[in-house]
């Protein structure tokens, strides 16, 4: 198992800047790697993760740390129920090393397992859903959430066969270069993962504290298409700009930071990554 090592944390850490005695929400528990980093800096943590497997983690960090840390073992969309406010929310976002590193989970090709792919234990499995999803709705998830050129041909293929296995679901897949994608795309769609992002980000603002930073650290288009689109969105001055009735820009945009060339030799999961971050003014 690769040991985890959270992606681009100096960045986040020196675009965050003093924390000391801050609150900060991290979005996406995972190793908790951001979570141990935001403490040993002083600040108090919130922590967000659906996935049961990193109560170890979440009880080592708590003993630790004690009342600085709280943890809330549900998707991050829920953090619209929070009545606290921040002054740093941070999401790493996509799947963790641990979770493709599990074999049973069904996340990676590499190892034959049941086609389950869920993030938390709750809810249907890949599988299951191979029998609700009819050929044109996994043809467009396959062609929307992994850019599949021949979408129906695999998406036929699995309702004809019924895989139950990460395996049996590889010997579908024609072209081994579609094999990555396709896994990609079922685990999107199962664990409704652009929706999750969408709703957490809309509820960002309300969240945030005046000077407050919003990081998004993203792995591939999709995730990074629709943080850069909000963030662009909050940034713009609202209104016709040559009307008398605009309404200035709440938010800055901070600049993108990607992975230095020692980064990705340390940690090749790093490679895709980005970091987006925005900065409220009021």
């Amino acid at each position: 198992m690769m040991k985890h090592i959270p992606v681009l944390l100096d960045a986040v850490m020196d675009v965050i800047g003093d924390i000391n005695g801050a609150n900060v929400l991290d979005a996406t528990f995972g190793a908790g790697g951001y979570t141990r980093a935001f403490l040993a800096a002083g600040a108090n943590v919130t922590a967000f993760d659906r996935d049961p497997n990193v109560m170890v983690d979440v009880n080592a960090i708590k003993q630790e740390y004690g009342n600085r840390f709280n943890f809330i073992p549900q998707p991050f969309s829920h953090m619209s129920e929070l009545s606290d406010t921040f002054d740093a929310i941070v999401f790493d976002l996509g799947i963790s090393s641990m979770q493709i590193d599990t074999p049973e989970r069904g996340f990676s090709f590499r190892a034959d397992a049941p086609l389950d792919m869920r993030m938390s234990v709750d809810g249907p499995t890949v599988y299951d859903m191979f029998g609700k999803w009819t050929v044109d709705d996994i043809a467009k998830i396959l062609r929307e959430f992994g850019d599949i050129k021949p979408s129906g041909a695999i998406a036929r293929a699995i309702k004809d066969t019924m895989p139950k296995t990460t395996f049996e679901l590889k010997d579908l897949i024609h072209n081994p270069r579609d094999i990555a994608p396709v896994f990609q795309a079922l685990r999107i769609a199962v664990n409704d993962e652009m929706c999750e992002l969408t709703r957490a980000l809309d509820v960002v603002p309300g969240l945030l504290r005046s000077g407050g930073r919003c990081i998004c650290v993203t792995f591939h288009s999709l995730e990074d298409r629709i943080v850069k689109n909000t963030f662009r969105r909050w940034t713009s001055v609202n209104g016709d700009p040559h009307m008398p009735t605009t309404e200035d820009a709440k938010f800055n945009l901070l600049k993108t930071r990607t992975p230095t060339n020692q980064e990705i030799m340390d940690n090749s999961r790093a490679r895709s990554a980005h970091m987006r971050g925005v900065i409220k003014l009021c």
